[in-house]
């Protein structure tokens, strides 16, 4: 085999390595994309769900404070330690507040 042959299969072998790791990068990059992408979503979908239980939550507070007459120390202590009046005071405002 003449010196030149040898390095032609040289440089075809070496591109057919880098062309096999870039395919393996690419696949593995395409992996990861949808897999942040499960994560995102789903993330958004829990926040979602927090903020309209919070919401509810508030509601309660409000109707509690409206119609019972309770402050929310009172409604805080009827909560038995469940929320603090600082939670409170978020989703009182969370209805509350345009």
């Amino acid at each position: 085999m003449s010196q030149q042959s040898v390095r032609q299969a040289a440089r075809r072998s070496t591109l057919e390595a880098q062309l096999a790791r870039r395919r393996v990068r690419a696949e593995r990059e395409r992996r990861l994309e949808g897999l942040t992408m499960d994560v995102l979503v789903a993330v958004s979908e829990r926040d979602a769900a927090i903020q309209a239980a919070e919401c509810r939550a508030g509601q309660a507070l409000l109707v509690m404070m409206d119609r019972e007459g309770l402050s929310l120390r009172e409604v805080v202590e009827c909560c038995v330690g469940e929320i603090t009046l600082r939670e409170a005071t978020r989703m009182r405002r969370l209805v509350s507040d345009p």
